[in-house]
């Protein structure tokens, strides 16, 4: 069972997905997908993809260490045994992924996900950069029980697939046999409802009957809102990963009482220290929610596109070695990535700053990917890498200058 192998399968899978999605939103004219939302999460997930290397040497150096020295037995990998371990891996993230609506600091890690104002396959990609950090902490007693780092690493890949799945508007509730004992989408779109009776509910990624056994299941009644209460109100991937993290760096400083600076990392979700006035909860409805869509750059969406598919492009060689980057190479290409998505934001709120970085960026970035991959002759890439460089610098000059026409979002 080898990991690029499973990831290889699964992920034009997921944008196979993806594009149906947006094709039958587009034929039934249903708004499950608004553009500038889309475009902000799918910038995430291509971020989040440099923190999820790092994450794979982890696992591996980590896991590998407790797996050599403390494992109890020896797991081979076939159909049960593997079926045994999705189980294995289902079961612990119940309950890490209940922690993370419990714990101060888990959410922290876990409500980039739910910031989200709307359910369809893009929101599935808005994961943060230390969600997965979180997650991988507590798998650990599965190798001392003798399943190998690699099987483990793929069965979790698969199992996010899974989660992936359920991110969907489109399918209804499903028959009562299934929606009893697998999470379905309609459990999921409850779990991601600010609602006041769907809150902490339906923690299950695979299996609802965990949920069931442990007091924590809420079925789908009434229409779902979503969001969170702590909204970041930003496009921005850096706001969106660490907005909540800053929140509790502000109860932190404000509170004079040493104890509770610490412990405000390690509360349950909602509680303020000492000196830090309570809240007053007002609940999110279909009356009162203003969900965020600031105003963008007008013809925007053609640049974003392509701006899109660059970014993939920029990612395989972040993350694949389908370029023969060096590693130091990597890691620059990481930051390139990173400036790419912020930028991305800023064309999404129509940000006076977009101008002059993006008109930056985007020779930078030329330069950089052709050093990177060897390109010092003429070529069909080097002409390829130039063309499109030109057309976004004369778009970017003449479309986003900070006194351009600005479009509504809905």
């Amino acid at each position: 069972m080898q990991e690029t192998n499973v990831y290889a399968y699964i992920t034009p899978i997921a944008l196979a997905f993806i594009l149906l999605e947006m094709f039958f939103s587009w034929y039934y004219r249903k708004n499950y997908i608004t553009f500038s939302e889309s475009v902000a999460n799918f910038g995430t997930a291509l971020g989040n993809q440099t923190m999820n290397v790092l994450v794979a040497a982890g696992v591996y150096v980590t896991y590998g260490y407790l797996y050599e020295n403390f494992r109890l037995f020896t797991i081979e990998i076939n159909w049960w045994t593997a079926i045994l371990l999705l189980l294995g891996v289902d079961f612990v993230f119940y309950w890490v992924h209940r922690w993370g609506h419990a714990i101060n600091i888990m959410w922290a890690a876990h409500s980039p996900h739910h910031s989200a104002e709307e359910m369809n396959f893009f929101v599935a990609l808005r994961a943060s950069v230390t969600q997965r950090l979180t997650s991988f902490l507590f798998f650990w007693v599965l190798v001392i029980i003798g399943f190998s780092p690699l099987a483990i690493y793929t069965t979790v890949g698969i199992h996010l697939f899974i989660a992936f799945l359920h991110h969907t508007e489109f399918i209804p509730k499903l028959w009562r046999p299934i929606e009893f004992i697998f999470t379905t989408p309609s459990h999921h779109r409850v779990h991601h409802g600010v609602n006041k009776q769907y809150l902490d509910k339906n923690f299950g990624e695979f299996l609802i009957i965990w949920d069931r056994m442990f007091g924590s299941f809420e079925e789908e009644n009434e229409k779902v809102i979503y969001g969170i209460y702590d909204h970041p109100k930003s496009w921005n991937p850096i706001s969106i990963n660490f907005h909540f993290y800053k929140i509790l760096w502000k109860f932190a400083r404000a509170t004079p009482f040493w104890w509770d600076k610490i412990r405000i990392w390690f509360m349950p979700a909602g509680w303020r220290p000492r000196g830090v006035p309570e809240k007053e909860f007002v609940e999110i409805t279909q009356e009162n929610q203003v969900k965020f869509r600031p105003p963008m750059f007008a013809n925007a969406r053609l640049y974003l596109v392509l701006q899109v598919i660059l970014g993939i492009a920029l990612m395989m060689g972040v993350i694949s070695n389908l370029y023969g980057w060096s590693i130091s190479a990597k890691w620059f290409g990481a930051f390139l990535l990173w400036w790419k998505i912020i930028n991305w934001s800023g064309i999404l709120e129509a940000k006076k700053w977009l101008w002059s970085s993006e008109l930056l960026r985007i020779p930078v970035t030329a330069f950089s990917v052709m050093l990177f991959s060897g390109i010092a002759e003429p070529s069909a890439s080097m002409f390829g890498i130039i063309a499109v460089s030109i057309f976004s610098v004369f778009w970017t000059l003449w479309y986003f200058r900070p006194n351009s026409p600005k479009l509504a979002t809905a």
